[in-house]
């Protein structure tokens, strides 16, 4: 091996380099300009000393107000579903980790199950004609809630059935899916605690957005939303009609930006996205999966009901209560009109109406201009008049309007020359959602 110290340059080279003298440098070495600058002032020297903080890291605290909120509810932890850590966060999470209100908000959602129990099973129509089910798992265990809601009777339904019915049926349907988290968390080791939902809207009318139906559909979205805080992962919409904006519109003020952002309108490709996310073998085979009942049913309707028209044999009243908005007097032999600017295709527009004493005549039509009165031979017919029992049975229905002008809501009373008619109503225009809604990237 060489080493650094036998290394020289060749007798030659050396011979060769001393025949040059050294170089000199062709200019002098360059002289500063000016001196070192002087500071003008002297360091400065801190007026306070450094701050401390006030808090100690965030991270403790969540663990804190845990704790806290552990202690305030002592006397009801054996009566909830779960006891752990994760289950007591979702409460604080859902009232942004306010003690009082997550306190508050806990004990009123035990009473309300406790309500539940207390009064039974739910009614036999309920039973056999509200459709839904639990039905699978997704990807990550957590259950798989359907609803299908073509097929559904909602008049039906409330003339066999209270309000109180259908509330206390949601939340039994809620506890269930709750009690199946908890045994998939124990069956795969970790913490299941939200849902998957699919909504089938295959069929969606305009029966389905009758206003009682919608107004009981807005209380059970708030109860959920009050009482199962962090209880949805994600909810897919499938086959969604043209309508279904409009049905949308109705009800998104009952939910949270949080839930409404869980939304996920499929398109034509529905059954490719729900199989990213679901198994083929935990997916209902009439809807692109795998799994059928054992015999070979591939609607699976062991797990999953579908509801059809409900029989009148289950009726229980004639109509439901309805609060009016407006009134008004249609004198004998005359007739009154009710006008609606409708701007873009596509609105609804809705009404029910109730007639003291004797039937009304009413029908719906449409004009080109806002405040010209016209007869009714002037303008385009959409409805047809005809005489309705308004009183006897309330009246209600809707149209969806396919062109925009000024509709007319026309109450005839031209054929009674003795009495007139008191008319109470409530009519709306119903827009679409403008909401642009969440879409799946698969």
């Amino acid at each position: 091996l060489l080493s650094t110290t036998n290394l020289s340059c060749p007798p030659s080279l050396t011979h060769f380099l001393a025949f040059f003298p050294p170089l000199t440098p062709l200019f002098p070495p360059l002289t500063p300009l000016f001196p070192p600058l002087t500071p003008l002032f002297p360091p400065l020297t801190p007026l306070f000393p450094p701050l401390t903080p006030l808090f100690p890291p965030l991270f403790p605290l969540p663990c804190f107000i845990l704790g806290q909120f552990r202690e305030r509810i002592q006397d009801v932890l054996t009566l909830l579903p779960a006891q752990h850590d994760h289950f007591l966060l979702r409460w604080l999470r859902a009232r942004n980790f306010n003690v009082n209100k997550s306190e508050a908000m806990l004990r009123k959602c035990l009473a309300v199950v406790q309500m539940v129990s207390y009064h039974g099973v739910c009614s036999q129509v309920i039973e056999k004609y509200l459709s839904g089910g639990m039905c699978g798992y997704d990807r990550e265990g957590s259950p798989i809630w359907w609803d299908v809601i073509g097929p559904m009777d909602p008049k039906g339904l409330f003339l066999s059935a209270s309000k109180q019915d259908f509330i206390k049926s949601k939340i039994r349907d809620c506890e269930l899916l709750q009690r199946e988290c908890d045994l998939q968390s124990e069956r795969l080791g970790t913490h299941v605690e939200a849902i998957t939902m699919i909504y089938d809207v295959e069929g969606l009318g305009l029966k389905h957005l009758w206003k009682p139906a919608i107004d009981t559909y807005g209380e059970i979205l708030t109860m959920f939303e009050d009482n199962y805080p962090e209880g949805l992962k994600r909810l897919f919409v499938i086959k969604a009609p043209k309508l279904f904006p409009v049905a949308y519109n109705l009800v998104k003020h009952f939910l949270s930006e949080i839930t409404r952002n869980k939304i996920i309108i499929l398109g034509a490709n529905w059954q490719e996205v729900l199989m990213n996310y679901i198994d083929a073998e935990q997916l209902p085979a009439a809807y692109g999966g795998k799994l059928t009942d054992p015999d070979g049913d591939p609607r699976c309707r062991t797990k999953i009901h579908y509801a059809g028209t409900v029989p009148t044999s289950y009726y229980v009243r004639e109509s439901v209560k309805v609060d009016y908005e407006q009134c008004l007097t249609v004198s004998r032999g005359s007739t009154q009109q009710l006008e609606y600017e409708v701007l873009f295709p596509g609105c609804v527009l809705r009404w029910q109406f109730f007639s003291d004493g004797a039937d009304v005549g009413f029908g719906v039509f449409m004009k080109g201009k806002l405040g010209e009165r016209q007869n009714a031979g002037q303008m385009q017919e959409v409805l047809p008049s005809q005489r309705y029992n308004a009183h006897l049975v309330p009246e209600d229905g809707s149209l969806t309007c396919s062109e925009p002008g000024v509709y007319v809501l026309r109450f005839d009373n031209t054929y009674s020359i003795f009495q007139s008619k008191r008319i109470s109503f409530t009519v709306e225009v119903l827009l679409p959602a403008m909401t642009v809604f969440k879409k799946s990237k698969s």
